[in-house]
């Protein structure tokens, strides 16, 4: 089929005009935009991934920062040092007791009008309860995982005495309280 020929001269003509319109891209100028848009899909990715984790950068540039301002006072890593746990027999019988115990209020709050010594003693057998349950099960896993012996068994025994004890002062303390 041949094209007529003011068809054929329109087409060429348009070609013409829009090639002196756009003028081709020279080989640097191709490599700065190939350049640019990877730098824009660098930029994009980060800031998705960090949009992802948001809370993690805000926690540790917010730790950094209170560590910096505590640090003339407290030291490096201040907050670290203050939130590392003491996992001695000690330390743990203590957070065991103080945990437990710091509900004694709510609880005796939902008993009002009864007598207070049958609370106090309701509340030391829930308590007590709890943790021989929770005593027995940690013990059977470590014994399970063949790590109940040695001093591993020794500060989990010396644990359980110490929480008892630590239990029977706060009763006895409670007790004389309520009795003043």
């Amino acid at each position: 089929m041949s094209m007529p020929i003011a068809a054929s001269n329109q087409a060429q003509s348009s070609e013409a005009r829009s090639s002196d319109a756009a003028p081709k891209p020279s080989a640097a100028a191709q490599a700065r935009a190939q350049q640019n848009a990877a730098i824009v899909q660098a930029s994009a990715d980060v800031a998705i991934s960090s949009g992802n984790d948001s809370l993690a950068l805000l926690y540790k540039t917010a730790i950094d920062s209170i560590n910096e301002n505590l640090k003339a006072e407290f030291g490096d890593n201040a907050l670290q040092a203050a939130m590392s746990q003491d996992n001695t027999p000690d330390g743990t019988a203590g957070r065991i007791v103080s945990l437990s115990t710091g509900f004694f209020e709510a609880f005796k709050a939902q008993h009002a009008g009864e007598d207070e010594a049958e609370v106090l003693k309701n509340f030391m057998a829930t308590i007590r309860s709890g943790f021989e349950r929770g005593f027995q099960e940690a013990s059977d896993i470590l014994q399970s995982l063949n790590v109940l012996n040695g001093d591993i068994a020794s500060n989990i025994d010396k644990t359980y005495e110490l929480v008892l004890q630590g239990y029977a002062d706060f009763e006895a303390a409670q007790s004389n309280s309520n009795s003043q």
